[in-house]
């Protein structure tokens, strides 16, 4: 019975790409196959999504590493009071993430499983597109307004030529898009749409899209010193933030509203004390995202101070406009302390959580959904940021065996 148990799960895990681990607040998942049920035509490579982390042997000591290492020796008596805080914090989630650890490694078929979760094939990686047209540095320049994109949809003459940055890009087909900008080709998935523009212009989106979003999901480029070190992008200093027209966009009735941190304590003060306040969103529940290897190891030692394994998704409710009561009838209490856990994929790629939030969106039929600071697009979304097709690249994918239009 226990066998027949497993193998379901199993079987569930590869059709869906999320494995829930029983009685437990738990689960694995694997973003290549939840990606997957975007497309319909093409299939994400899984070589050009786990670029990272999959070699177990990977850990390489710089003198930057050696000098963490020797920062990591502080007591707390050396830490300040901000650092003391985050410590504490820390501490109160750790036996959690251990536990949740213990669940994946004590899973041995999904183990397994997890090891060709990259496949054989050598596909080139996604970053390598953005270095050549980047589309941080085109939206900035005066040529930006006659800069467009091609779009070609999956019947032969279906073709229509619209402005790539500062304008509403749909596809409202229930078929994948290939597109094509600057000789470089990319893969829209079915009933998407994208708005690329930097910050000044995100209030544009009230009057392009359709607001009333019940699911906003945020991952705002914070200030961070590796991202700034290693060129990966430009950061934004917190107040930018308490811009973002969290109000004009979600639905007037409620919306669940879930923001990626980063571990620094600075940081979660000013959220809870200033930017969900100022967004009118109330915190109902912290969840993790645990990073582990191919074999199931930790991407860090869970007590490094600077580089734990393991970020924060902040979930909370905006109640509507005008409504005063404190937990409104549409809004559904959200299980605390839940625990993600999979491989990660480039720098600061997010795993595709939408499907797992779902389940505490207000009730209303289908979710919108829309996600701010978006690197890449996922189907019945909308994407805004100034790189949402930055992950949408043709090399990261490769045409689905069944289709044969090519």
């Amino acid at each position: 019975m226990e066998n027949s148990k497993t193998s379901d799960k199993l079987s569930a895990f590869l059709e869906s790409g999320i494995y829930r681990f029983e009685n437990s607040n738990v689960v694995f998942i694997d973003p290549v196959r939840m990606l997957n049920r975007s497309y319909t035509r093409f299939r994400s490579s899984p070589s050009a999504y786990y670029s990272r982390f999959f070699d177990s042997k990977e850990t390489i000591v710089t003198s930057d590493s050696k000098k963490r290492k020797r920062k990591e020796k502080k007591t707390p008596h050396d830490l300040n009071e901000r650092e003391q805080a985050a410590t504490l914090r820390h501490q109160q989630a750790r036996p959690m993430l251990l536990k949740a650890h213990g669940f994946l490694m004590e899973a041995t078929d999904l183990l397994a499983i997890m090891k060709d979760l990259r496949g054989g094939s050598n596909i080139c990686s996604s970053t390598e597109l953005s270095e050549q047209h980047s589309f941080i540095e085109l939206g900035k320049v005066w040529q930006a307004p006659l800069y467009e994109i091609v779009l070609k949809g999956a019947s032969k003459g279906l073709e229509r030529v619209v402005p790539v940055f500062n304008n509403l890009v749909v596809n409202e087909t229930s078929d994948d898009m290939e597109a094509e900008f600057l000789n470089n080709k990319f893969i829209l998935p079915r009933e998407s749409c994208f708005y690329m523009s930097d910050l000044g212009q995100v209030h544009n989106l009230i009057h392009e899209c359709n607001v009333g979003f019940n699911l906003i999901v945020i991952d705002p480029p914070w200030e961070n010193g590796s991202a700034r070190q290693k060129l990966r992008y430009p950061t934004l200093p917190n107040w930018y933030f308490l811009s973002l027209p969290i109000k004009q966009l979600a639905h007037p009735d409620g919306a669940l509203v879930a923001l990626w941190m980063t571990n620094r304590e600075k940081l979660h003060n000013f959220v809870q004390k200033e930017l969900f306040p100022s967004w009118g969103v109330s915190h109902e529940a912290t969840y993790y995202w645990l990073k582990v290897k191919a074999d199931g190891s930790l991407i860090s030692d869970l007590d490094l101070f600077h580089h734990r394994p393991y970020e924060c998704l902040l979930l909370g409710y905006f109640h509507g406009q005008g409504t005063n009561s404190k937990q409104p009838p549409r809004l559904r209490p959200i299980k605390h302390d839940q625990i993600i856990i999979s491989i990660p994929g480039e720098y600061s790629r997010k795993p595709p959580i939408g499907e797992l939030l779902l389940e505490h969106v207000p009730d209303f039929k289908p979710a919108r959904c829309i996600e701010l600071f978006a690197r890449e697009m996922t189907a019945g979304w909308t994407s805004w940021g100034n790189e949402p097709l930055h992950f949408q690249q043709s090399t990261s994918f490769v045409r689905d065996e069944i289709d044969d239009t090519s």
